[in-house]
């Protein structure tokens, strides 16, 4: 059983890592500054996520610091250590709880997805057409332009095509 004073090393060092990684994931501008709706939801998603991961990472980090201070051998020590046996309800906790976790993570991600996909009724469709080095847009069928051009407040719905490269649009 774990002792008292080693939960309590744990509980600061997790507090300690958890607020270092806070400062970096909040000090840091890690997005762009949104300018659609669509980028709402996208934010929200990756701040749930990188909670998520801020949690795991403190948890991580105090059960290694702990382990590695309290469980240290001594200098003159060279015996093999006594043998191990595995703990069930622990090993059936850290299968199950990143589990939900990642489904958690997966079902939020689909949500914003789904949201974000549904361009509505009136939405503007335009033709993206990629070559090498190039790009040309058609609107509703017809008008052909180099440079893309949106409609303020109103959904857009693109149809990507590729002549012979994979672009990133």
């Amino acid at each position: 059983m774990i002792r008292r004073a080693a939960l309590v090393k744990m509980v600061v060092i997790f507090v300690i890592a958890m607020v270092i990684a806070s400062l970096v994931a909040v000090l840091i501008p890690w997005l762009p500054e949104s300018a659609s709706e669509e980028m709402d939801g996208i934010v929200f998603t990756y701040w749930f996520a990188t909670v998520i991961c801020i949690g795991i990472f403190s948890l991580v980090a105090a059960v290694i610091i702990e382990a590695v201070w309290s469980f240290r051998v001594q200098p003159d020590d060279d015996t093999d250590g006594p043998p191990i046996h595995g703990h069930t309800g622990l090993e059936i906790a850290w299968t199950v709880v990143p589990a939900i976790l990642v489904i958690a993570i997966g079902v939020v991600s689909a949500i914003v997805l789904a949201q974000n996909a549904d361009a509505g009724d009136d939405a503007l469709k335009v033709r993206v057409f990629a070559q090498q080095f190039a790009w040309q847009f058609i609107y509703d069928g017809d008008v052909r332009s180099d440079e893309l051009v949106l409609p303020v407040d109103r959904g857009v719905e693109f149809e990507l095509e590729s002549a012979d490269v994979i672009h990133s649009f």
